[in-house]
């Protein structure tokens, strides 16, 4: 099955992952394949289990880093935005701040 942490607190070793099924399944450190780091976002399978405390996430693995999820999904809509943005940028900040720090060094 696969799902989406929903948190992850690594000091403690434990968060949660909401399933693609709809239920939230509890996930300890020790169900994570080895080399593997979760966080808020992540896509990851795993394999569902009924447990005396209820639902838990095994043999949990990273399929895709949800800082990735998020920045490809605005890469596309920032590429058209970035070219005009950056000309005007890198001309005004240069000519306007040494003439708004001469008018404040005489006030010292």
């Amino acid at each position: 099955m696969e799902g989406t942490v929903k948190w992850f607190n690594r000091t403690k070793g434990y968060g949660f992952v909401a399933g693609d099924d709809g239920k939230e399944y509890f996930v300890h450190h020790s169900a994570i394949k080895e080399g593997n780091f979760i966080r808020e976002n992540d896509k990851v399978s795993f394999e569902p289990v009924e447990t005396e405390k209820g639902l838990q996430a095994q043999q949990v693995v990273l399929l895709q880093k949800g800082s990735e999820i998020a920045s490809g999904e605005q890469k596309s809509k920032e590429v058209p935005e970035e070219p005009q943005s950056e000309e005007p940028q890198s001309e005004e900040p240069q000519s306007e701040e040494p003439q708004s720090e001469e008018p404040q060094e005489p006030l010292e």
